[in-house]
């Protein structure tokens, strides 16, 4: 279970505004991809919290209120289809994650991230951590709030183009997805580069 231990960590350091930082939606073959960054207050105690892929989809939006309640900031951003499709997915989760960061109303001194690589044009000293949301609360809740905030916007997406079933699958790749873009074609908001397998084209 993820804990404040590295965030500890970056306070003996003499940093005082840690936030954790995560991102959701880098595999869908439709819409943005998210990311997230929480400052929690130190000696903060939240219930419950653990990487979003572990928490069922009612605890995930429990948990949302209660973390965006206690964090001393937080801020969630996207990296849009065009930047997507114009970059590449990594390089918009890397805008995603950015804007997530420099979104703090109350500005982070640090941050720890997850994955293994840091977001180009950081300003602030931080820290990669592979699977950072199952090691620090503050990823961890991070992760969340990415994936609720793109699950929401994947059930509005849902209305404007019910033919896709974007509420159920939230634009992942599942057999029934991949069927109603063979039936329907491509929508505005599939990632058009992602594909080329399931419309018969080289990838």
């Amino acid at each position: 279970m993820p804990d404040f231990e590295l965030e500890e960590a970056a306070r003996k350091r003499g940093f005082k505004f840690i936030c954790g930082v995560d991102e959701a939606g880098r595999g869908p073959l439709a819409g943005p991809v998210c990311a997230a960054a929480v400052i929690f207050p130190e000696n903060c105690i939240i219930d419950g919290i653990n990487d979003s892929k572990k928490l069922s989809e009612r605890k995930r939006e429990a948990l949302f209120d209660v973390i965006t309640e206690k964090a001393v900031s937080y801020c969630i951003a996207y990296g849009t289809l065009e930047e997507i499709e114009g970059l590449n997915i990594l390089e918009a989760t890397f805008l995603a994650m950015k804007r997530a960061v420099d979104g703090l109303k109350i500005p982070a001194d640090f941050a720890i991230i997850d994955g293994n690589r840091t977001p180009k044009g950081l300003k602030i000293p931080c820290q990669t951590v592979v699977k950072g949301d199952s090691k620090s609360l503050s990823v961890a809740a991070a992760s969340i709030l990415a994936k609720v905030s793109r699950d929401r916007l994947m059930l509005e997406y849902d209305r404007q183009y019910p033919q896709y079933g974007f509420k159920k699958h939230k634009g992942y790749g599942t057999k029934e997805h991949s069927e109603k873009i063979r039936e329907f074609g491509p929508s505005e908001i599939h990632r058009l580069s992602f594909l080329g397998k399931i419309l018969g084209e080289q990838p």
